[in-house]
């Protein structure tokens, strides 16, 4: 593996798909960055992890995607103050998530050019950082303003800002934009993150692990099979789980149940975004209608709570098989019908085409994953790049695009729709018979899993550390948005600011996600 010739100690953990873990020291923490980023690969998250002096003590976390399958790297740290070596220079994403760090866990990336708070608005009691393990948080005094962030200044001749958010119009979640402008074309923009920052992880910490799957599925309420896969896939690999093969093939009808809602969410509103309400309506006609008959077949309209540990919590009889099938041939003939009206539709390609584009050299080079990474040539998906069960028995096939714009990006959802609709016939055709379920029992011992599940936005991770008397140590949940909302800035830039809008949605970035 591209890891190799370093003499990493790694050690592969028992997951559906080929994660390994492994401890490095500072010379080979930098090392092993490069060598992945020489090899092609990605930087998938970084997180700190402080235990108790007997349970390991602090160490700085990166996960890394490779060829072979996912690396869990691990840097002890003796001495919190000196921090770790910065990752920035090799991936540029790894600039927010060590500022996140500093926040949640007190660590700093030594040599940093960007050492803002990230999460932290200035409204965090002084102290031990809120993940450290002896922290005590207590809230901010009512009243207290958060402080002035430092926004990068463009300066010149009829170069004006304007600040958008962070609260909005509508039912968006809050985040704030600030555009550098002459005229009406962007020259720079620069977000500012965290305001949704709910204290998940530590969370994590005070639950039951047979319960951590349910805070898992409400980090991102559009994601919420595929966090909650995440994290039972990490559990089952930490406590050396095999999942009956029913569950992880209804496992996956959910999870492309969950894609295909969301894709037709956003093809409806990236329609109305470019002035074609009737695109609105008849997308959202349809996703009403898959929704509801999820919610007929599961018992939820976004199938919250229907992945638990050891398996799924419902079972699915020949009847709902049939209905859903019955649903993927009237949504595939409506979809197909749809695309045409967009394809040729002048006024809406040209509100799409060239617009926001990012290109497969500045995608590789900014880590950009997930359904905006496909659309800009980084054809990566978990479902067709390693042996995870049942799509590769399915042979599911990527959808990808070269050209990195607004419409390249809704190509990718039209193909992923149909892609999703065909896997979801193949599923409930090939439904194994067996148990739905196995129940978990925790090893007397430290252990450590990871859970890494394609969502319909992009890759998401969960790394989880259970203690021998089987409470969470610690509980990592990653969103492909992290790496997502940096490119974002780049997608703008040169385009005009009446078309932020129409670009922003078609990357469709989580808030909640980010900013756990």
């Amino acid at each position: 593996m591209a890891l190799a010739d370093l003499g990493l100690d790694l050690q592969r953990l028992p997951a559906p798909l080929p994660i390994w873990h492994g401890p490095v020291d500072r010379d080979s923490w930098a090392a092993a960055a490069r060598a992945v980023a020489e090899q092609g690969g990605r930087l998938v998250s970084m997180w700190g992890s402080d235990r108790e002096a007997a349970a390991g003590g602090i160490a700085a976390c990166a996960a890394y995607a490779v060829p072979e399958g996912l690396v869990w790297l691990e840097l002890a740290i003796d001495d919190p103050t000196q921090g770790f070596p910065d990752l920035a220079p090799v991936f540029p994403c790894a600039g927010r998530m060590q500022r996140a760090m500093a926040d949640l866990s007190g660590l700093q990336a030594q040599g940093s050019h960007d050492q803002r708070p990230w999460l932290d608005h200035g409204l965090w009691a002084p102290g031990r950082a809120p993940l450290q393990h002896d922290a005590d948080p207590q809230p901010a005094g009512a009243g207290t303003l958060p402080a002035d962030y430092a926004f990068v200044r463009v300066e010149g001749d009829g170069v004006h800002e304007i600040a958008v958010g962070p609260v909005h119009a509508g039912i968006i979640e809050p985040g704030h934009f600030r555009f550098s402008v002459a005229g009406e074309k962007v020259l720079r923009l620069e977000e500012q993150l965290g305001y949704v920052h709910k204290g998940i992880e530590r969370r994590f910490t005070e639950l039951p692990p047979l319960d951590g799957h349910r805070l898992a599925g409400r980090v991102s309420g559009d994601s919420t099979v595929a966090y909650a896969w995440a994290y039972c896939m990490a559990l089952e690999s930490a406590w050396e789980c095999v999942v009956p093969e029913r569950a992880q093939w209804l496992r996956a009808l959910m999870l492309e149940r969950e894609r295909v809602a969301n894709h037709l969410g956003d093809l409806g509103a990236l329609g109305n975004d470019a002035a074609l309400a009737f695109g609105l309506a008849q997308f959202s006609r349809l996703r009403e209608d898959w929704q509801r008959l999820s919610k007929d077949v599961f018992g939820h309209r976004l199938l919250m709570d229907m992945v638990v540990p050891g398996g799924v919590a419902v079972n699915l009889q020949m009847p709902q098989r049939d209905a859903q099938r019955r649903q993927c041939d009237d949504v595939e003939r409506e979809v197909r019908r749809l695309r045409q009206v967009y394809d040729e539709h002048a006024g809406l390609q040209d509100r799409f085409l060239t617009t926001g584009r990012v290109t497969p050299a500045l995608a590789a080079r900014l880590g950009l994953t997930g359904l905006a990474g496909r659309a800009s040539g980084q054809a990566s998906d978990l479902r067709c790049a390693h042996d995870w069960q049942p799509y590769a028995r399915l042979q599911a096939r990527i959808a990808a695009q070269e050209a990195g714009d607004v419409a390249a990006r809704v190509a990718v959802r039209f193909d992923e729709v149909l892609e999703s609709l065909r896997l979801i016939r193949e599923l409930c055709a090939g439904l194994p018979y067996g148990e739905c379920g196995f129940e978990l029992k925790a090893p007397q011992r430290q252990v450590r899993g990871a859970g890494w599940v394609e969502g319909w936005r992009g890759e998401i991770l969960v790394a989880l550390e259970t203690a021998a008397d089987g409470r969470i140590v610690r509980c990592h949940c990653h969103d492909p948005s992290w790496q997502n909302w940096p490119v974002l800035e780049h997608a703008v830039m040169g385009n005009i600011v009446p078309d932020f809008p129409l670009i922003n949605k078609s990357f469709n970035l989580s808030y909640s996600g980010h900013d756990l």
